[in-house]
């Protein structure tokens, strides 16, 4: 009875763990999603061929303001949409989930048992009527010799 109280504390533990773990707020990209999507430099956007350059002031002012706009509106955006945005996705991904754990994957199962019965049936049937036919054909046609002639 103790084992089985543990065994439920563990369990109870391994759940808890799943839903609070740790977050890595270093590498927020573990497993690179979004690297050559979003990754979007000053020099990708605004960049001055040779011959066509602006004052030295104005380019590096330009760099700045596009990084740090870029910086603070996607912090504002993501301090305003983030958790509501986030809400949404977790519901749909729920939804998603629920949809193919209770309706997709019976379904496929389901059709799957069918499909098994109707491909014994369909097996047996070629086997009655086809088999017999194509190994007469095949008799039939054994003797027939095909010789190629190049003519001139």
């Amino acid at each position: 009875m103790a084992d089985q109280y543990q065994y439920n504390a563990n369990e109870e533990k391994i759940v808890k763990d799943s839903h609070t773990k740790e977050i890595d707020l270093i590498n927020r990209d573990p497993k690179q999603i979004n690297e050559d999507v979003v990754k979007v430099e000053f020099e990708d956007v605004i960049a001055e061929p040779d011959g066509t350059h602006s004052l030295d002031g104005v380019w590096k002012l330009s760099y700045t303001t596009f990084t740090v706009s870029k910086y603070w509106c996607y912090r504002i955006l993501s301090a305003i949409f983030g958790i509501p945005v986030a809400l949404l996705w977790g519901f749909l991904f729920a939804c998603i989930s629920f949809c193919h754990i209770w309706a997709v994957v019976p379904c496929i199962k389901s059709c799957l048992i069918e499909s098994q019965c109707i491909s014994r049936i369909y097996s047996l049937c070629i086997q009655t009527f086809c088999d017999p036919f194509f190994e007469a054909l095949g008799k039939i046609f054994s003797s027939v010799r095909v010789a190629l002639r190049k003519e001139v």
